[in-house]
């Protein structure tokens, strides 16, 4: 089943829009106690969502026990803040909701691929405010992730930066201060989560500096963090399961969610 993130109409969107309406798509564990729960933001350069960074990636975590939620935010046309405001909500309504889907709404994570990686990396350094004051139950929710896992992820709107994902988010004729302000390694502070973070050196994409940049300033801020770099590996490969090499990422960030306690 599938859930409207703003069954009334999201923002930003027009009444002859509604098929671009940003949806949550839920894949649940059945455990007895209260568990983690994770959001996954597929990439696709802020103009599609990858099927194979969505679903796939769900069912993998379910067979770690962790409940997972495919997130269906906008891409282009829409623009910046459309697909943070998606990926804020979609944090508030798992957390709304955790008590019906058995989580623990105190261990709410975000994994991202490439421009997904933007988007949740973007959620872990853009979450302060907080909506107490609206009659929206769900928007009283923090949106603050937990934890952040991200996939050779578009960090930077700066410096090497991914021009796709750049344009797609902000169009033509971005200002300096949009791109700063969207650059994440500029915005990393101490309510960034605890990240998990890996790339291949050769991507020829995004480029590893990305996630390099990312990691400096996760350690300037004393947030625990943990990367790894492969040497070899075409950008979009999900979970990697054709790379012997590659693929080993699934296993050390199992472990490092059973640190998190996950």
């Amino acid at each position: 089943m599938t859930y409207l993130l703003w069954p009334e109409g999201a923002p930003f969107l027009k009444a002859e829009e509604q098929e671009y309406s940003p949806t949550i798509t839920p894949y649940l564990v059945n455990r007895e106690n209260k568990h983690g729960a994770i959001i996954i933001c597929p990439g696709g350069g802020y103009q599609h969502r990858a099927n194979h960074e969505g679903e796939p990636v769900a069912k993998w975590l379910n067979d770690l026990g962790i409940s997972a939620f495919v997130l269906n935010y906008r891409v282009s046309p829409f623009r910046h803040p459309v697909p943070l405001l998606d990926a804020k909500r979609a944090i508030r309504y798992v957390r709304h909701y955790a008590e019906e889907w058995n989580l623990d709404k105190q261990k709410i994570g975000i994994l991202g691929f490439s421009a997904g990686g933007h988007l949740a990396a973007t959620v872990s350094t853009n979450n302060s405010e907080e909506n107490t004051e609206t009659s929206d139950t769900i928007d009283q929710e923090s949106c603050r992730p937990d934890l952040a896992i991200l996939c050779y992820p578009v960090i930077s709107f700066t410096q090497h930066f991914h021009e796709g994902s750049m344009t797609n988010l902000l169009g033509e004729n971005s200002t300096e201060q949009l791109r700063a302000f969207l650059s994440n390694e500029q915005n990393v502070s101490t309510s960034t989560p605890p990240t998990f973070l890996w790339h291949t050196a050769d991507d020829a994409a995004v480029p590893v500096e990305n996630s390099l940049l990312y990691a400096q300033a996760l350690s300037k801020s004393k947030i625990p963090y943990e990367l790894h770099i492969f040497p070899n590996g075409r950008h979009g490969l999900g979970l990697a399961e054709d790379d012997l090499i590659v693929g080993k990422w699934t296993d050390l960030c199992q472990s490092w969610l059973s640190k998190q306690g996950l």
